[in-house]
């Protein structure tokens, strides 16, 4: 809703609340303005409205109907927590005023006994505010009807209004009274809570000081009450909101993370980090309405198991939950949360019921943080997730720090490629059985990461597709230079492509560019693309062959429908990784076999990863037509300088 749309409805609804010395124009005019601030300031919002006197009883409950929609919670939630407490200010400077104006009065009486009396019951009956006053034994000796109403009751007089207060509460209030009586405090205020005459609960500010008589001597006190029930259920209903998730009533992140700090700080615990597999089945299958569904009944069965354990549990993220309880037997847990997951839960005739995999931290050092803990317990559930579903795994530092090394690896490679510290070396690419150069493949190197390590990381953070152009684009122009010193003799360019790049879009349009840019032919550039891509059914291999680039595969491993696919692609070699097996046994024959199929098709056979003489022996025995990685990779200079010689 636009905001002069929701000036003009918040003025409508507020407006007939509270009287406001403003023109309906007015009113809106600066309704508009505050909802300017409101995002940012809403501490400000409440204190102007209250400064305007928009404070009646129904003020703060329109406003949040008609603001609630529009903004976050958190923002609803400090407005009406700040609009308490201006209404509170204002209240106590009411308090203050009708104070001062009763001990004037009682100062003034023999002299303007009439005048005084008058302005002394305008005070007292008209305001907002109970009032009564009380000799020191809490007898009443004057009420005003306000009071009369928040108690519940007819006439106040003669009655000891110590019966209202609620029996926690008597011991506290009556020791504050004392303490105004001995002046030890000039005036008390508190949030208490009243029982009315029907024995509902009532929440109030009380605020007592004494009143003394003409000669200064104490002889009564008077207490001011104000009703504040409504704005305490509100309150407590948007502090519950706010530490609490919607959908399934369970504690949300926020009050898991305060609870798990309590409990850390008591004793060994165990946290397990639940995530239920395949959630998104069920959403994208059935609609989110029924994915609400069963993570209501999934919430409801969790809270089962946690209480018969005394465990906190939580829901902190989508289909993720939280339980943490003192230390515990873990596989018996696991059990309880596995078999209580397996009934069905039936939604619109289909039976619903899923597994959830569990990252498990058992009885961390007391030394740890929360945010630790946490951590920790994802990386946990990340390492569960890798086995399959239904699968639970404990938190092991050791590995933890192996995974969060590569990550901080691949957090830093977008940076690494913004500073240029990414290199192109090249792998000469050698035929078999003569050993002679017949190519060579351009390589990353970053730092001591060599190509597969950067291409993976790459492809954990979404930048494989740039850096991959970047390679094309280097090893492409490195080539033309080769071409033009060496002719005839200078190696083809082999490109291996990554899986993202191997799917882009424009891959063929890439290709094109950067070859008429750097000025390689065609003809001298082999670019292999991913197998995983191509048996997708990605084209991108076609129409490369349909523009004269000379295309193969990569990562073949040998199986029936890559062979399959072998007859039907333009492709001229395929790239091969396998471990080399002794002479004689099956598995080398079967290679042999394989090598000998993908001959029948009229492609070659590259084997990538070659160490040693005798790898390359073992590739020349089963058939295969290239090899590379026997050489070390060098960089374009060190390349320059062995092809020249």
């Amino acid at each position: 809703m636009q905001r002069s749309q929701l000036a003009h409805v918040w003025a409508r609804a507020i407006s007939s609340t509270a009287y406001v010395p403003l023109s309906p124009a007015e009113i809106e005019a600066y309704l508009y303005e505050l909802l300017e601030l409101l995002p940012t300031a809403p501490e400000t919002v409440a204190e102007r409205m209250v400064a305007i006197r928009l404070t009646g009883p129904d003020s703060l409950r329109r406003t949040i109907e008609v603001l609630a929609p529009e903004y976050e919670q958190s923002v609803i939630a400090t407005l009406s927590s700040q609009y308490a407490f201006a209404m509170r200010l204002d209240a106590f400077d009411q308090q203050e005023q009708i104070k001062v104006a009763l001990m004037a009065s009682k100062r003034r009486v023999e002299r303007v006994l009439k005048v005084s009396e008058a302005r002394f019951r305008e005070v007292f009956t008209s305001s907002a505010l109970g009032i009564a006053i009380t000799d020191f034994a809490g007898v009443c000796v004057e009420a005003n009807d306000t009071l009369a109403e928040i108690v519940g009751h007819g006439s106040l007089i003669g009655r000891s209004l110590f019966d209202f207060f609620h029996p926690a509460d008597a011991e506290r209030l009556g020791a504050a009274y004392r303490r105004v009586r001995n002046g030890v405090v000039d005036r008390f205020r508190e949030q208490r809570k009243l029982i009315r005459a029907d024995g509902e609960p009532v929440w109030v500010y009380l605020a007592g000081s004494l009143l003394h008589d003409a000669d200064g001597v104490p002889t009564h006190h008077v207490t001011m009450i104000e009703d504040i029930s409504e704005l305490y259920l509100l309150q407590k209903n948007l502090d519950h909101q706010l530490l609490h998730d919607s959908l399934t009533g369970l504690p949300n992140r926020q009050h898991f993370v305060t609870q798990l700090e309590k409990l850390h700080g008591q004793g060994p615990i165990t946290l397990y980090h639940l995530d239920l597999d395949a959630f998104s089945v069920v959403n994208n299958g059935l609609g989110h309405a029924a994915g609400d569904t069963l993570l209501r009944s999934v919430a409801q069965r969790l809270h089962a198991v946690a209480s018969a354990q005394n465990a906190v549990l939580a829901r902190i993220g989508g289909g993720e939950f939280g339980i943490v309880c003192f230390a515990n037997e873990v596989p018996e847990m696991v059990s309880l949360i596995q078999e209580e997951l397996t009934e069905p839960t039936y939604v619109d005739g289909h039976g619903l019921a899923l597994s959830v995999s569990i990252g498990v931290v058992d009885r961390p050092p007391g030394s740890s943080s929360v945010s630790e803990l946490l951590r920790a317990a994802n990386s946990a559930l990340r390492q569960a997730q890798q086995r399959g579903m239904r699968q639970w795994a404990l938190y092991d530092p050791h590995e933890d720090a192996v995974r969060r090394g590569q990550a901080a690896l691949a957090a830093a490679l977008p940076g690494a490629v913004e500073s240029g510290e990414l290199s192109v070396d090249y792998s000469a690419v050698l035929d078999l059985p003569s050993r002679e150069v017949i190519g060579l493949a351009a390589r990353l190197r970053w730092g001591d990461l060599g190509h597969a390590q950067t291409l993976a990381l790459a492809e954990e953070t979404g930048i494989s597709l740039p850096i991959g152009q970047w390679l094309l684009h280097e090893s492409c122009a490195q080539a033309a230079q080769w071409l033009s010193a060496l002719g005839e003799r200078a190696p083809m360019l082999h490109v291996a492509l990554s899986p993202l790049q191997s799917r882009d879009e424009d891959l063929v349009a890439h290709v094109k560019r950067t070859l008429d840019e750097t000025g390689l032919p065609a003809s001298q550039l082999r670019v292999a693309l991913d197998i995983g891509s191509v048996l997708a059914g990605d084209d991108n291999v076609h129409v490369l062959a349909d523009n004269g680039i000379g295309t193969g595969v990569d990562g073949f491993h040998g199986g029936y429908h890559e062979l399959a696919l072998l007859s039907e692609l333009p492709v001229r070699a395929v790239v091969v990784r396998a471990a080399v097996a002794a002479e004689g046994t099956v598995l080398h024959a079967a290679m042999g076999d394989v090598v000998a199929a993908v001959h029948r098709l009229g492609v070659r056979v590259v084997a990538d990863g070659v160490g040693s003489d005798g790898d390359a022996d073992w590739w020349t025995s089963v058939g295969a037509d290239a090899v590379h990685g026997l050489m070390p990779a060098l960089s374009a200079a060190e390349m320059t300088e062995y092809l020249a010689n």
